[in-house]
C-alpha cells in the first residue's frame, strides 16, 4: 500500500532505488545534518540494506518519498515502534538537492505523522537534530508542529567537535492541533 499525501507518496523502498541511495548514503553534505555512524557505503552494502528491509516489521517502517515531478527525491521512516507505549521515533532525508524548500519535506513529514497517528494509532513521535542544524529544528518545530523537549550536551562529534543532540517530539494531541491551526488537510 502507498500512501499518498498532497504532493508526495510514501512507497516501500524497492531495488530500482538502489542507484540514488547509494549515492546519497556517501554524501558529505547529507551526512553533516544527520546523526549516526558515517562510513563509505558501497551499491553491495545499500542493496544488502534493501533485501533486507522486512516491508511486515512490526518496528521499522522504512518508505522512499516519490514526486510526480521528481521520482524518489528521499526517504522517510518510522524506527523503534514501541506498540506498548505507541509511540515511535521518526526520520527524514531528502536526497536529492533540487527537491528542497518546494514543500515535499513538509508533505512529507505531515503524510507519515497522518499514517503513524491516524492509521497505526500511535501516541507519540521522537525525534532529534544536531544543533548546528537550525534549518532541520526550524522546519520541525514552526512548519510541523513538533515541541522541543530538551538537548543532550556533547552528543554529536563532527570534525573534530562535540554538539549538542535537540530533542523534540509530538503528541497525538498536538498532531490535531496543528492540522486544525494549520487547515494543512482541510
Amino acid at each position: 500500500m502507498n500512501i499518498k499525501g498532497k504532493v508526495v507518496t510514501l512507497r516501500a523502498i524497492e531495488m530500482d532505488d538502489l542507484e540514488l541511495l547509494a549515492k546519497w548514503s556517501n554524501s558529505p553534505e547529507i551526512w553533516h545534518n544527520l546523526g549516526g555512524w558515517h562510513f563509505p557505503y558501497s551499491s553491495l552494502s545499500t542493496e544488502q540494506y534493501i533485501k533486507s528491509i522486512n516491508n511486515n516489521s512490526m518496528k521499522y517502517q522504512n518508505f522512499s518519498i516519490e514526486t510526480e515531478e521528481m521520482g524518489l527525491i528521499g526517504t522517510v521512516n518510522l524506527v523503534d515502534i514501541d506498540w506498548k507505549n505507541r509511540n515511535a521515533f521518526n526520520g527524514i532525508m531528502l536526497g536529492d538537492k533540487d527537491s528542497r524548500g518546494k514543500g515535499y519535506a513538509l508533505d512529507a513529514v505531515m503524510t507519515m505523522m497522518r499514517y503513524a497517528f491516524k492509521e497505526l494509532g500511535l501516541n507519540r513521535l521522537d525525534g532529534d537534530m544536531i544543533a548546528y542544524n537550525e534549518r532541520s529544528i526550524d522546519f520541525y518545530t514552526r512548519k510541523c508542529g513538533w515541541v522541543v523537549e530538551g538537548k543532550k550536551e556533547n552528543w554529536f562529534y563532527r570534525n573534530g567537535q562535540y554538539h549538542d543532540k535537540i530533542v523534540c517530539g509530538i503528541t497525538h494531541e498536538q498532531y490535531d492541533q496543528h492540522v486544525e491551526k494549520t487547515k494543512y488537510w482541510g
